[in-house]
């Protein structure tokens, strides 16, 4: 038994090298960062590269640089620019695609600031965007050859503002790293917003998976004042001189709290390594927003702020989608019920055989009465993904659907752990 162990181990051992030779071969330190804008209407959508910009950190694996999940509206990809081997990818989603789901997005064009992250080549590289089709499928949208020995690679802005790393599991190539960014909290305000982020993170870390990957995580907050305290609220005339221009009222819904300054965000997060953005909203108004490999944005002093900053970094890290359908959205028909959504915690049951199926337990019906013979089980149960019909959720309550659970479904739970995982092995 103990040589089968050792060979076991042995072969671990020999894969992490292996990968990480990998990583050497086609990449250095730090990451490129690749500005653009997203623009269009609720018909078509066109990129228009930026900027190029090398930071001094890549605090993503470098080991599992493919992203097979096949989660996000949008999925980067990243060729050598010779052989067109595959040596990286990531899916991701916006809120340009969220818009394009409004009625002001029949009506109007509009551009929005993005930017993609990855580790920094030392090859010529292909760089490639995909976007999501009717059909559910990625389509090519956008390529570009980037040299990394271009002159016109920016540095990254130098910012003079401190980072403290509240919590310190380990190298950031095998923990998940969170970046915390302060919104609306002056300088005598530094303190509380450090006092936040471990409130805050205390709720998350007080549930499943994550109370069991605790020692993965690592947490940086990077101290940069607002001239003004608090975010605006354009529905009641509030505007406040913030870091990153949040603001409620995001496509005329009240509680959605988000900022379209992403290049600012960008700027910001630059200081520290990170998989992960947390921006924490200094207000008392309940809202926040979550975007897959986006970022993920709360207030910190409402009574709910535990738990919709949990419900956030659900959407942000593992993309989760909105279970509930009872409250109003800004969104028409976000999810076509002739496909397939990609979250791994909704289904239209077009291919629920690539859900969660299996953990359904004999004797299931599909879809899942809510009656108390099953409420407490995994099931397909209606309404979900902001519609009460057509589009389904894995269980009766969980905490992407409401602030009444503290604790998530088993399939959102399988998920989390999953992405855990991947940025940690």
């Amino acid at each position: 038994m103990k040589s089968l162990l050792l060979v076991a181990l042995l072969n671990v051992l020999a894969s992490l090298a292996l990968c990480q030779a990998q990583y050497s071969k086609w990449f250095s330190e730090g990451s490129l960062r690749v500005d653009y804008i997203l623009a269009g209407n609720h018909d078509n959508s066109e990129i228009y590269l930026q900027t190029l910009k090398k930071e001094a950190f890549w605090g993503g694996s470098r080991s599992n640089l493919t992203d097979n999940n096949g989660f996000g509206e949008y999925l980067c990809k990243v060729f050598t620019a010779d052989s067109h081997e595959l040596i990286y990818s990531q899916g991701f989603s916006t809120l340009f695609q969220e818009w394009q789901t409004t009625t002001e997005a029949t009506l109007i064009s509009k551009g929005f600031f993005q930017s993609t992250n990855i580790p920094f080549p030392n090859i010529p590289v292909r760089f490639e965007i995909y976007e999501r089709d009717d059909k559910a499928e990625f389509s090519l949208k956008f390529s570009v050859r980037i040299d990394p020995s271009d002159y016109f690679i920016q540095p990254s802005p130098e910012l003079d503002y401190m980072v403290e790393k509240l919590k310190n599991s380990g190298d950031p190539g095998k923990c998940v790293d969170i970046v915390f960014l302060p919104e609306g909290y002056t300088l005598e305000q530094m303190g509380k917003f450090k006092e936040d982020v471990l409130r805050l993170t205390d709720s998350l870390f007080a549930i499943e998976p994550f109370s069991r990957y605790k020692d993965k995580f690592n947490l940086y907050a990077v101290l940069a004042p607002s001239s003004e305290s608090g975010v605006d609220i354009p529905g009641e005339n509030i505007w406040k001189n913030t870091q990153l221009n949040s603001n409620f009222y995001t496509f005329d819904s009240e509680r959605y709290l988000t900022t379209s300054d992403f290049w600012g965000v960008r700027d910001l997060a630059a200081l520290a390594p990170y998989d992960q953005i947390y921006i924490l909203a200094n207000s008392p108004k309940y809202g926040g927003g979550g975007i897959y490999n986006h970022y993920s944005l709360t207030t910190v002093d409402n009574e709910l702020s535990p738990h919709v900053f949990v419900h956030e970094f659900g959407h942000g890290f593992a993309g989760l989608g909105d279970e509930y359908y009872t409250s109003d959205v800004a969104y028409s028909d976000f999810y076509s019920t002739k496909t397939e959504p990609w979250e791994p915690n909704l289904t239209t049951l077009v291919n629920f055989q690539s859900k969660w199926e299996l953990m359904l337990k004999p004797g299931t019906p599909v879809p899942t009465p809510p009656t108390p013979e099953f409420i407490n089980s995994i099931g397909v149960f209606e309404g979900g993904g902001y519609v009460a019909k057509g589009v389904y959720r894995p269980a009766y309550n969980c905490r992407m659907k409401s602030n009444t659970t503290d604790r998530f479904c088993d399939v959102c739970e399988k998920a989390i752990e999953k992405m855990i995982l991947q940025l940690t092995q």
